[in-house]
């Protein structure tokens, strides 16, 4: 991707996806998952987590599978209360850009 993904962009991102899942979902899964549709590497990722998990966003649990341990991460109430105003801001950022690209397809 040749867009500059910030901080703010990142951590929306990783609660998002950890809010659809009820019972959290593991590090590594996260991380392919985010790897999908931003180039960033799995180091920078697991910084997000450890951000996100300091500041009460995200709680971390571990869990055995198959005979070793997994980091488990779930979304936690404040969490959920950061993720909505990103949620929002996104549909409306998103909107001025689509309008701007659509524009400038339409006119140029």
């Amino acid at each position: 991707m040749v867009f500059n993904t910030g901080a703010a962009l990142l951590d929306a991102v990783v609660l998002a996806m950890i809010s659809h899942e009820p019972e959290g979902t593991y590090g590594y899964k996260i991380t392919q998952e985010v790897r999908q549709v931003i180039e960033i590497s799995e180091s920078v990722l697991y910084s997000v987590l450890r951000r996100l998990q300091k500041d009460e966003c995200l709680e971390a649990y571990d869990m055995e599978c198959a005979g070793r341990n997994r980091r488990y991460y779930k979304i936690t109430e404040k969490g959920r209360t950061q993720l909505n105003p990103y949620i929002s801001e996104w549909y409306r950022y998103s909107a001025k850009l689509n309008g701007i690209f659509e524009g400038c397809l339409r006119n140029g």
